[in-house]
């Protein structure tokens, strides 16, 4: 389980989606939100957009990993596709703020990596949420006066990337992923290969 968090502009969802072109054992979690779809956003492959009703029973039916509440919206992680896709032996990446991150700790913590994204600095925050131009004036300051707060949280996760440059920042993420699948509890059947080495019978 490979958990990423950042501001709003730091450029996560932009280095998630080079990952899962250049990975095909990564699968992405799909989150649910009730917010309404971004210009080019697709339900069922950015998010699963439902209505608040629906995204309430099932919180109440216990169906998410984790779920909060972000800028007056609701998001969540459905547990079902999560599973199917460990199951099938894929890594899964999840794409969420400091408060998902913290619930699939509680939930996972064996098994998850974290890694938080960070702008290279405040001014660029600010130029790369206006230059996307997908929000209105009123929303580009909510989620500049959210940063700082978001960012606050940065010491609760295993990797920090400083997004400088996308093809750096991706190139890192994935030597964090190379790495974290060497480790030796990750790699499944290595005890039967090592005495299979030595001639012995596992």
């Amino acid at each position: 389980m490979l958990v990423m968090s950042s501001p709003s502009g730091a450029g996560k969802t932009t280095i998630t989606r080079a990952l899962l072109k250049k990975d095909d054992n990564l699968s992405m979690s799909i989150s649910a939100t009730t917010r309404a779809p971004r210009p080019g956003e697709v339900d069922g492959e950015d998010y699963f957009f439902i209505e608040k009703t629906k995204f309430e029973d099932m919180v109440e039916k216990d169906e998410f990993l984790e779920h909060a509440k972000v800028f007056d919206n609701y998001y969540g992680t459905p547990k079902g596709p999560v599973d199917d896709a460990l199951g099938a032996g894929k890594d899964v990446l999840f794409d969420v703020d400091w408060q998902g991150a913290r619930d699939l700790r509680h939930a996972a913590r064996d098994d998850q990596v974290s890694i938080f994204i960070l702008p290279p600095s405040h001014d660029e925050l600010e130029r790369r949420l206006y230059t996307r131009a997908q929000d209105s004036e009123e929303v580009v300051q909510k989620r500049m006066s959210k940063a700082a707060s978001e960012m606050s949280h940065w010491g609760e996760y295993d990797y920090i990337v400083i997004n400088v440059d996308i093809e750096d920042s991706v190139a890192q993420v994935e030597a964090i992923m190379t790495a974290e699948r060497l480790k030796r509890n990750r790699q499944t059947g290595l005890p039967a290969f090592v005495e299979s080495m030595s001639g012995e019978e596992a």
